[in-house]
């Protein structure tokens, strides 16, 4: 009975001895670097343990402005303190006499901290260059001056720039890099497009190791640790003009636009100067349920209304059914009824275009369709309304890398069978139904036109550069492969966006007195939803200037509007006085 026992007992201890050699060999062995599902990497953590560091330089690149200017980190010049120096005797009047502040103040900082600090309360005291220097040749140990880096929160183009925070998966993501577990990785907009480009090789930091008792290891010698290539991280040049940019988002909100927003492109190079979506981005919790400011309304599709007439405008002009002589009863709705609502009298096709007349269009729309079933497909496409028109292709050790990784593609009949329906026919030649594009894509088509029918790739950004400002490689214009419109098609709806402004009957007559002639077209589009029993509407006016020499091409859009909130037009003109001054300023 006792032998039994004892090889019970033995038999047990074996087992939780093996369990133990297993366990052991896991944590030192096998998953030294990723650690339970939590992926934690063990051999970090027992640094950490042993040592007291503090990053200055989180080595992800910039998004800058196309003159250079920071968009997305700042840097600013610090002072760093370390704990051990409540255990020596070191100069501190001296760094107190530099800073300008009390020596009994910079004491009790110190007797505070039990881990590297940047000096400051809730603000980080900013040192001058002459004070850095300063600071530094006093040589002593565990007091520094730095450039340390710091994100820009509250930064212009929120939701095009994007979000970029910190993700424990960092490992999954990029295998062959040695990231630390505060390294942000990108989430939306331009962080989450270029964030392979953005992600450094590591951090900048200041680094000491400690005892048990958290007591300096080796004496008061602090390292500096840096990743070994000085290039990286990479830094991105985009297309957006700062100031330009802080202008529009004041504009917007001057116009009380709470849903929606503005694009604006450089017809020339076909790049985006600026771009604003409403709402804004939460800063406390951007991705809470229900928040929609981390969207980027500008490339997600939303309903279009009368802007979609230009498409079928286009194809009339083609197919031969634009005559002057020819008139449209504009009394009529889209079915034929007399419109209770608008009564506008007998229109031809350049008045109708102007007047933004749904029967004749949705009367062209029929038309065309019963001679080619895929006519407003083709010509959506040739306008670039129905495709991504964000910049894309091979770049650098890309392949089919896209500048708007969250841009949407646009679409006209969701199901082919509507196209054999002349009722939904006629709601998709005035913009209903199925019919859906980006603010992006509606300014890309105005600059297409303005062009003279050639398709372009919108550009937000310019050119990759290394981190000290060497340019890498450019982003280089780039057609969009597919059918264009004729030149003579596009002249022809130069002249029908013109006469929408300059008519006396045109939806944009308002914008007749401008300092730049814009040509243009407006739009409402039923969204379908409601809000105490009202109907909201994306209301738009996307166009160009100036006319007879277009630059820019410019949309406002208020989306889910009601009945009753202003059209865009006044956003719009208000855009193109200020752009007038900006170019004539000296």
């Amino acid at each position: 009975m006792q032998r039994k026992r004892v090889i019970l007992f033995v038999s047990v201890m074996m087992v939780i001895l093996s369990i133990l050699i297993v366990r052991l060999a896991q944590i030192q062995l096998f998953e030294t670097k990723h650690f339970t599902n939590r992926d934690i990497n063990l051999i970090s953590q027992s640094v950490a343990q042993r040592s007291k560091e503090i990053a200055i330089d989180a080595e992800r690149g910039n998004l800058l402005d196309r003159d250079g200017k920071q968009l997305t980190v700042a840097y600013k010049t610090v002072l760093i303190l370390f704990p051990f120096l409540k255990d020596i005797e070191w100069d501190v009047s001296s760094v107190a006499e530099i800073l300008k502040v009390d020596n009994s103040q910079l004491r009790q900082k110190v007797q505070a901290i039990k881990d590297p600090i940047v000096y400051g309360e809730r603000e980080p005291f900013i040192l001058s260059n002459e004070q850095m220097e300063e600071i530094n040749q006093l040589e002593i140990p565990g007091v520094f001056a730095v450039r340390k880096s710091y994100p820009i929160y509250e930064r212009p183009a929120e939701q095009l720039l994007g979000i970029a925070n910190r993700d424990f998966l960092l490992t999954k993501r990029y295998p062959n890099k040695h990231l630390s577990n505060i390294t942000r990785l990108g989430a939306t907009g331009m962080e989450k497009s270029f964030d392979e480009l953005l992600s450094g090789e590591g951090e900048t930091k200041l680094i000491y190791h400690v005892d048990g008792k958290g007591r300096p290891l080796f004496g008061s010698n602090v390292k500096y640790v840096h990743p070994a290539n000085p290039f990286y991280p990479l830094n991105i040049r985009t297309t957006l003009d700062f100031e330009w940019q802080q202008l529009m988002e004041m504009l917007v909100d001057k116009n009380e636009v709470t849903k929606g927003g503005m694009v604006l492109i450089d017809i020339e190079d076909n790049s985006v100067v600026a771009m604003v979506s409403r709402p804004k981005v939460n800063p406390v919790n951007p991705f809470a349920h229900g928040e929609e400011g981390t969207n980027n309304f500008m490339v997600q599709n939303q309903v279009l209304g009368s802007i979609f007439k230009t498409v079928i405008a286009a194809a009339a002009i083609d197919y031969g059914l634009d005559a002057k002589s020819r008139m449209f009863d504009c009394n009529r709705s889209i079915n034929g009824e007399i419109d209770e609502n608008y009564q506008y009298g007998m229109l031809n096709f350049k008045d109708s275009f102007a007047k933004s007349c749904n029967y004749t269009f949705a009367t062209v729309g029929k038309e065309l369709m019963s001679i080619e079933p895929l006519v407003v497909d083709s010509y959506a496409n040739k306008l670039g309304l129905s495709i991504k028109v964000g910049w894309q292709g091979d770049f650098y050790h890309l392949k089919g890398f896209q500048q708007l990784a969250d841009e949407e593609q646009g679409q006209v009949f969701s199901d082919p069978r509507n196209r054999k329906d002349t009722n939904l026919i006629a709601l998709t030649s005035i913009g209903q139904l199925d019919v859906r594009s980006t603010p992006l894509a509606v300014a890309n088509m105005m600059a297409t036109i303005a062009r003279g029918g050639e398709k372009q790739m919108v550009r937000v950004a310019s050119q990759l550069e290394y981190k000290n400002g060497t340019k890498v490689k450019s982003f280089q214009s780039k057609k969009i492969v597919g059918k264009n419109i004729k030149p003579y098609t596009a002249i022809s709806l130069q002249k029908l966006l013109l006469e929408v402004v300059n008519h006396d009957l045109g939806t944009g007559r308002q914008l007749q007195n401008l300092p730049y002639q814009v040509a243009g077209k407006s739009g409402t589009g039923e969204t379908g939803k409601k809000v105490n029993g009202q109907q909201l509407e994306n209301k738009w006016f996307a166009g160009y200037f100036p006319y007879d020499n277009p630059r820019y091409a410019l949309v406002t859009v208020r989306l889910d509007a009601k009945s009753t909130d202003p059209s865009p037009l006044s956003l719009f003109a208000d855009i193109v006085k200020e752009i007038h001054r900006l170019d004539h300023s000296t």
